[in-house]
């Protein structure tokens, strides 16, 4: 009796409510799970180019197209930081000529220009309907696995790509 009377206060309320609490930040920072195979690496993936990434984009024919938006839609987020941050700073700069003001002034209209640059892309672009995570994820796993091939045949020195695969595989 004692021993049943000492398991359930050594929980209690604090340490419920902090098993409650881990739980809910456990569930809403799931997303990051998806990352941790490319993110978690005892060595960083190398740098890719933009030729690496049309590579891509011309190969995967569901993903590739989904990438090409989202590059794209970076620049009306560009755009539209530029812009922000010109209108913003020349407006606080002609009224009150503080270089103080002008750079927060300008720093916030770049800010508020990007935020709205890119939703002007989401709805343009029609971003909105395609799981923008899923291409970006695609495209790192994609990577990995052609450098990854490129270092089995380097160091291996095997000719048929399916041998690769299957040492690949049989390392998974």
């Amino acid at each position: 009796m004692a021993e049943e009377s000492s398991d359930s206060s050594q929980g209690g309320f604090l340490g419920k409510h902090y098993e409650e609490v881990k739980g809910h930040w456990r569930r809403n920072l799931a997303f990051l799970d998806y990352y941790k195979k490319t993110l978690g690496r005892a060595e960083p993936l190398p740098k890719w180019t933009d030729a690496d990434v049309e590579e891509f984009i011309a190969s995967d024919l569901v993903y590739g197209p989904q990438l090409k938006a989202l590059r794209e839609s970076r620049k009306y987020a560009i755009v539209g930081a530029l812009l922000g941050a010109a209108h913003l700073g020349g407006v606080s700069w002609k009224y009150s000529k503080s270089p103080h003001g002008f750079v927060l002034a300008t720093g916030f209209g770049a800010l508020c220009g990007g935020v709205l640059g890119s939703e002007v892309a989401e709805h343009w672009k029609q971003l909105y309907k395609i799981d923008k995570q899923g291409a970006n994820l695609r495209f790192l796993y994609w990577w990995e696995d052609k450098t990854v091939a490129r270092g089995y045949l380097l160091e291996s020195k095997v000719g048929c790509p399916t041998i690769l695969k299957l040492v690949m595989l049989a390392e998974k």
